[in-house]
């Protein structure tokens, strides 16, 4: 079992920055982020497997965001750049202990979540 914990959520206005961090009760192979905004599907914002820090992007998303982990401490951050309405969602923290590439961006190759912490980008 892998219990994991998001914190740094909140309200910015547009163009702002934010970091996420996600503090797992133990190391997986693979940890990512997911988002969901109301009414939308949950959405793969960025996965990393922590032993070689390979990381995964969605073409949507490159360039504002940046995962990275510290295997020291069991966490991985999510830095968010530049932020736009649109990304406004409850981001969730997720792992795995595999991933195949090909499906990266599924959320039913997940096993582990955590409850999500709220980002709010006003204009």
């Amino acid at each position: 079992q892998v219990h994991l914990a998001e914190s740094g959520g909140g309200s910015v206005q547009a163009g702002g920055s934010l970091r996420l961090s996600c503090t797992a009760s133990r190391i997986s192979n693979f940890m990512g982020w997911f988002r969901q905004a109301p009414g939308k599907k949950r959405e793969a914002v960025a996965l990393i497997y922590t032993d070689d820090g390979r990381t995964y992007y969605p073409d949507s998303l490159k360039g504002r965001f940046t995962i990275s982990r510290d295997k020291a401490k069991n966490t991985i951050d999510l830095q968010i750049n530049a932020l736009k309405p649109e990304d406004t969602a409850v981001y969730y923290c997720t792992a795995a202990f595999w991933v195949a590439p090909e499906t990266w961006t599924d959320p039913k190759v997940y096993r582990y979540w955590g409850q999500g912490t709220q980002v709010t980008v006003s204009s």
